[in-house]
């Protein structure tokens, strides 16, 4: 058995550096969950356009609607059975902004047929998103999101582009340091850049068998639509 991530890569699991194979290996099967902290040197947005859809994004922990410079941060990647049965990976990021805390919630799972991640976003799994990973020719990672779309009750409709946006993640591993570096740009595309962060972490892991997954860290509502 292997990690959801390493399903979905197939050989180019193999390629990428391997820090970030370890990273990436968390899962039910390894039995390890990952928590890297460190320090996010720049999050940004687009124009004042954005400014709404984020804030309104933030109540359920989706985006950020503050920038910064230097900002603590940490990302908790915790293995867990969802309420569906399935093999659930968070992806929790919490930015230590000045006077609040904010935080940007994702839970991944592996699609029915196996040939992509499901992100499903926020506190109540509203919007969901298709991910797709690849090894860089450096041993780095890209993930890119396809197709977004919103979930509640009866409503199941694929989001439009005008206002979807399209993101984009990049993350290495810095021999010199030993640490982490992580790069996030969300990009709409009639109104260009919305959102994005880049900084340095360092990784630790535990045995999900001993700490289990911490209250709060779990989603409110989840979600089974693929």
């Amino acid at each position: 058995m292997t990690s959801i991530f390493a399903a979905v890569m197939g050989a180019g699991f193999d390629r990428l550096h391997p820090e970030l194979q370890r990273r990436f290996s968390v899962g039910l099967a390894t039995g390890e969950a990952c928590t890297g902290r460190g320090v996010m040197h720049r999050i940004w947005h687009g124009g004042p356009h954005v400014k709404p859809f984020l804030a309104l994004g933030a109540t359920r922990n989706i985006l950020v609607p503050r920038t910064g410079r230097d900002v603590p941060f940490t990302i908790e990647n915790v293995p867990y059975a969802d309420s569906f049965g399935r093999e659930t990976v968070t992806f929790v990021r919490t930015f230590d902004l000045p006077g609040r805390r904010r935080r940007f919630d994702a839970q991944m799972v592996l699609s029915p047929k196996g040939d992509r991640i499901l992100d499903y976003l926020g506190t109540h799994q509203h919007l969901a998103a298709d991910l797709h990973f690849g090894a860089e020719p450096d041993g780095s990672l890209l993930i890119r999101s396809g197709v977004h779309r919103f979930r509640e009750g009866p409503v199941d409709v694929r989001i439009p582009g005008l206002i979807g946006a399209t993101a984009e993640v990049r993350e290495s591993y810095d021999d010199s340091t030993g640490r982490f570096r992580i790069q996030v740009r969300v990009v709409n595309d009639h109104f260009g850049p919305l959102f994005g962060y880049e900084g340095t972490f360092a990784a630790t892991y535990t045995d999900i068998r001993t700490c289990g997954i911490r209250p709060g860290l779990r989603p409110v509502r989840e979600e089974s639509r693929a």
